[in-house]
């Protein structure tokens, strides 16, 4: 009695995708659950558009005004009295200070302008007006259909 040895040469020829299939179809419903905490809230503004602008630098304080006369920073309601607390605890950790005011086109020069003068009496010589340039503004209008 021999004993016959069979050798299978031929290997793996078909590759089974299926547990692939599987992983990616996880994957999938996982950035989909996740996807809506991605998304932050945010503040309704109108930008004012001009052609000049140019693009700033992160600012570490962020003042919104809006057509209805609410003030935010960084996103959140606040006073002018506020706001001006914040200012001086943030001059007092960093010296460097900038602010970003960004105001609803419809918002009056002279409340800008009261907001420009709170923060430079707070300190705070760097500041920049937010603008959206005209090709962005073109994009922002579109009809939702």
């Amino acid at each position: 009695m021999g004993l016959k040895l069979t050798s299978d040469e031929d290997g793996i020829n078909d590759i089974n995708i299926t547990p692939f299939v599987d992983i990616i179809l996880v994957v999938l419903i996982i950035f989909m659950v996740t996807a809506t905490y991605i998304v932050e809230p945010s503040i309704k503004v109108t930008l004012p558009e001009a052609a000049t602008g140019e693009a700033g630098e992160d600012s570490s304080l962020g003042i919104t005004l809006t057509n209805e006369g609410e003030m935010y920073l960084n996103g959140e309601t606040i006073t002018e009295q506020r706001l001006r607390e914040v200012i001086q605890s943030e001059k007092a950790r960093n010296k460097d200070v900038v602010c970003l005011i960004a105001a609803d086109h419809a918002v009056s020069h002279g409340e800008v302008v009261k907001i420009i003068d709170v923060v430079r009496q707070e300190g705070v010589a760097r500041f920049a007006l937010n603008i959206q340039s005209p090709t962005n503004a073109a994009s922002a209008e579109a009809p939702d259909e």
